[in-house]
C-alpha cells in the first residue's frame, strides 16, 4: 500500500509546528503518512479540498487561518461539535470521496487546561476575544463543566458566531466589555485568549499595574511569541499558564486518531508514548492525556 498523505493548509503555514506534532506521532504508531504544509487563500481551498476527494492516499487536512470558516463549506457532514461552533480545524477525506469537517480545537483546550492545574467540577470560564477560536473556547467550558461563559469583547457586534454557539450548546453565553477584563479575570477559574500574538499585551499591563492574585489557570491560544506578556501578567499574579503550544498538541491528537481511521472515542496504540513524542518534538515537557470523559461528537 502506498503511503497515505495528510497536510496542514493555511496562510501563512510556514511557521506551523503541525508537521513536527504528526510525523512524531505517526512514526511512534508505525503509520506510513506523510504529512506536508500547503499555502492556500481561502478561494482556493473548495478546489483544492475536490481535487483530493475519492483519492484513497489522502487522509485528512488540518485547517489553520484563515481557512476555518471556509472548511466548513468544503465538508458534505458536520460532526455535532463541529455544526454546534460552526468553525472547521480539521478535514477527513474518507475512502468513499466524501469530506467529514470536525473541530479538535475543542479537545485541544480541555487537554491544555487541565495539564496545567487543577481546575474545579464547575468552573467560571472566561473567554478573551469573540472570534473562531472563542467559539471552540464556550463549547471547551461546556467540556470542563462550566454552567455559563463570560466572552470579553471589544465589539458585541463581531461576536455573534460566539453567542450563536453557546446557544446551539445550551450553555449560557454573557458578552462582556472589554474595559471590564482587567479588573475581573483573577475571579475566574479559566481564562481562554483567542486573540492573535499580542493582542492581549496592554490587558497584561493594566494586570500588572492592579497586581491581582489568582489561583486559576491562563491559557493563551498564541504560541509565538512565549511567554507571552499577558502569560506572564498571570503567572506573577499566582496563577498557571497553559501556552497554546500544549492546545496544538491535544488537538492533533484527535487528529490523528481521525487522519488513521479511527473514531474519535478510540483511545490510540500508546497514546501516551504518542504523545510524548508529541511534546518532545516541539520541545514542551511531556504532558499526560487527561483522564476525564470528554464530549466526542
Amino acid at each position: 500500500m502506498s503511503p497515505g498523505r495528510a497536510a496542514v493548509v493555511g496562510r501563512p503555514v510556514g511557521h506551523s509546528r503541525s508537521p513536527d506534532l504528526h510525523r512524531a506521532a505517526y512514526a511512534v504508531l508505525g503509520e506510513e503518512i506523510a504529512y506536508d504544509r500547503q499555502e492556500l487563500a481561502e478561494e482556493e481551498l473548495p478546489g483544492w479540498v475536490a481535487a483530493r476527494r475519492g483519492d484513497p492516499a489522502w487522509r485528512g487536512l488540518s485547517v489553520t487561518m484563515p481557512l476555518k470558516a471556509a472548511a466548513a463549506a468544503c465538508a458534505d457532514e458536520l460532526t455535532e461539535l463541529a455544526a454546534a461552533v460552526g468553525v472547521v480545524n480539521t478535514l477527513v477525506l474518507r475512502p468513499d470521496g466524501t469530506v467529514l469537517g470536525h473541530n479538535t480545537d475543542v479537545a485541544g483546550i480541555v487537554g491544555a487546561v487541565r495539564a496545567a492545574g487543577h481546575v474545579p467540577a464547575v468552573p467560571a470560564v472566561a473567554v478573551l476575544g469573540g472570534g473562531g477560536t472563542a467559539t471552540a473556547a464556550v463549547a471547551a467550558a461546556r467540556e470542563l463543566g462550566a454552567r455559563s461563559a463570560d466572552v470579553f469583547v471589544r465589539s458585541s457586534a463581531r461576536a455573534g458566531g460566539t453567542a450563536a454557539a453557546g446557544r446551539a450548546l445550551g450553555l449560557p453565553v454573557r458578552l462582556r466589555p472589554w474595559e471590564e477584563a482587567a479588573t475581573a479575570l483573577a475571579g475566574y477559574d479559566v481564562v481562554v485568549c483567542t486573540l492573535p500574538p499580542h493582542g492581549a499585551d496592554e490587558l497584561a499591563a493594566a494586570l500588572g499595574r492592579a497586581a491581582p492574585t489568582t489561583t486559576g489557570v491562563l491559557l493563551d491560544a498564541a504560541y509565538d511569541p512565549w511567554p507571552s506578556a499577558i502569560a506572564r501578567a498571570w503567572s506573577a499574579a499566582g496563577g498557571a499558564v497553559a501556552p497554546g503550544l500544549d492546545m496544538l498538541i491535544f488537538q492533533a491528537v484527535d487528529q490523528v486518531r481521525l487522519f488513521t481511521g479511527r473514531s474519535l472515542g478510540e483511545p490510540l496504540p500508546r497514546e501516551q508514548d504518542v504523545i510524548a513524542a508529541m511534546c518532545t518534538a516541539v520541545g514542551r515537557p511531556i504532558r499526560v492525556a487527561p483522564a476525564v470523559p470528554r464530549n466526542r461528537t
